[in-house]
């Protein structure tokens, strides 16, 4: 009930009771290492920031105090944004009808005033006991989901999962365009554990139906794993910084920086094509030092997204990774870097291709997978990017990979190989049993059958090299690893003042 009984008390005094008690902390948690909301709204927003509404939600019930939710604006860095932070002390954060009216509310003051969203979720999901007045009407939990919708590409949308996020609630997250889960006490689900196992007999822990570390390596819903809340609250901020506040604005430029290394050698880029290494050392040597934030770095690891700053532009970097499967494209890969360049062409950053790809994956496994219908989201979605797209090729570009790392034909601002690059259908050996098998097997003298293959290989890699297709105009420059990103630097200049087209039709049917 009230904390002071209207009969009794002035206005004032019930004000300043009611306020109190709405501002209190909750009761401790089960989980000891979980802060109070408020805490983590500190942790989030520059100090004397938080303009809060509604915290009078549920005034007459001192157990609901402002019904389980904060909302308002504030401001990061100085930039205003929206907040929706579940309260999981009150009815573990799960949503009545003014929980979901004050989480609609702020929702539709960001898609008025275009404001970024940061959503901190820890919800046990709809409150049973008020099914009525969170899941049916106008204005109960879909409507979020459909403000989220609305919001997606005109305003960043940032999730830092510090709890449950269950049932229908998990489509909060899931509409965020990153989300950062604390190990250990971060989850999703549809259905809980205890439901899997009376509808269809499932016997699952929580950590394996929807934990944070499954949901990060697995089922890619998470973008990134942390240890505690207030390193996800950090990220959550860094992240926001290399994006603007909504999709009508340019990112903001910082003062540049030298980049962590300058030195190349074969340890970084190995001169043979087959060799492994970690494409982490080249884009160290690109961009500006501790700048390159990574996006999914433990779901399909072959593919490296993120962002970065070259010379202070905020651009994204999608990059093959030699170290894993060869850089081959997979399904899960494929729709990484499909929404991650969904992202950057919506919120306005330039895209840098760093190719180094023998092809898609191949068999019989990825077939089945539908590993065409997934290569085409990732093609479509570089082909619709209108923001400006650049494709270096480090090693090797091969085959439709090629294609999709934003080759010539789809009007990359320029094609740049390092010196000894190979661009072609496919890598010379290969050709060479691809052309001329049946030759090869009728002859006898291995050394004859050597040299045959040799002769032929060195005529095909001859049309392969980056200067003779520079010399065919296939591709704008050749540099040396060390002149890259000044080569780069000079390109993004150059197009600062890039435009949009005109719209020509309502949106494509692309495969999902």
């Amino acid at each position: 009930m009230s904390t002071v009984p209207a009969t009794t008390a002035s206005p004032a005094d019930r004000l300043a009771a009611e306020t109190a008690a709405a501002r209190a902390p909750g009761a401790p948690g089960r989980i000891a290492s979980k802060l109070p909301v408020r805490d983590r709204l500190a942790l989030l927003l520059d100090a004397g920031s938080f303009c809060e509404d509604g915290l009078l939600a549920s005034a007459a019930d001192e157990r609901l105090r402002a019904d389980g939710v904060l909302t308002g604006t504030g401001t990061i860095d100085g930039r205003r944004v929206a907040v929706i932070a579940h309260d999981p002390s009150v009815k573990a954060g799960s949503w009545g009808r003014r929980t979901v009216e004050k989480q609609v509310r702020i929702l539709e003051l960001a898609d008025r005033d275009l404001l970024p969203v940061v959503f901190l979720v820890d919800s046990a999901g709809g409150r049973l006991t008020d099914a009525l007045g969170f899941h049916p009407g106008h204005r109960g939990a879909a409507r979020i989901f459909h403000l989220q919708v609305r919001l997606s590409g005109r305003v960043p949308q940032v999730c830092c999962l510090f709890g449950p996020s269950a049932a229908g609630g998990a489509y909060m997250p899931a509409f965020c365009d990153w989300v950062g889960m604390v190990d250990g006490n971060a989850s999703m689900f549809l259905a809980s554990p205890r439901i899997a196992e009376k509808a269809i007999g499932e016997v699952v822990t929580l950590e394996e139906m929807g934990g944070a570390t499954m949901h990060c390596t697995v089922s890619g819903c998470g973008d990134e794993l942390f240890a505690d809340e207030p390193v996800a609250i950090a990220a959550a901020r860094a992240w926001l910084s290399y994006l603007p506040s909504h999709y009508d604005a340019r990112p903001a430029r910082t003062a540049g920086a030298a980049p962590a290394h300058t030195d190349w050698d074969d340890r970084v880029l190995p001169a043979k094509l087959r060799a492994g290494y970690d494409v982490h050392g080249v884009i160290d040597r690109v961009v500006d030092a501790g700048s390159f934030f990574e996006v999914k770095a433990r779901w399909a690891a072959e593919i490296v997204v993120g962002f970065a700053r070259i010379d202070g532009r905020a651009v994204g970097i999608v990059a093959n990774q030699p170290k894993v499967r060869s850089g081959t494209i997979n399904v899960d890969s494929a729709d990484k870097a499909a929404r991650f360049i969904s992202l950057c062409d919506a919120f306005n950053l330039p895209l840098i291709f760093l190719a180094d790809i023998p092809g898609f994956m191949i068999g019989s496994q990825v077939e089945r997978a539908g590993i065409i219908r997934h290569g085409a989201k990732m093609v479509a979605a570089m082909s619709s990017a209108e923001v400006p797209r650049f494709c270096v090729v480090l090693r090797k570009a091969f085959a439709a990979g090629y294609y999709a790392m934003s080759s010539p034909g789809f009007e990359p601002r320029a094609t740049i190989a390092l010196a000894g690059a190979q661009i072609g259908a496919m890598a010379g050996e290969a050709a060479v049993n691809a052309v001329w098998a049946n030759t090869i097997a009728e002859i006898a003298d291995p050394e004859e059958r050597e040299a045959f293959i040799a002769e032929r290989r060195a005529t095909l890699e001859a049309e392969l090299d980056a200067i003779r297709l520079a010399s065919e105009l296939h591709i704008e420059a050749v540099v040396q690893p060390g002149e890259l990103r000044g080569e780069l630097i000079a390109r993004l200049s150059a197009s600062d003042g890039w435009r949009r087209r005109g719209h020509t039709r309502h949106h494509g049917t692309f495969p999902v």
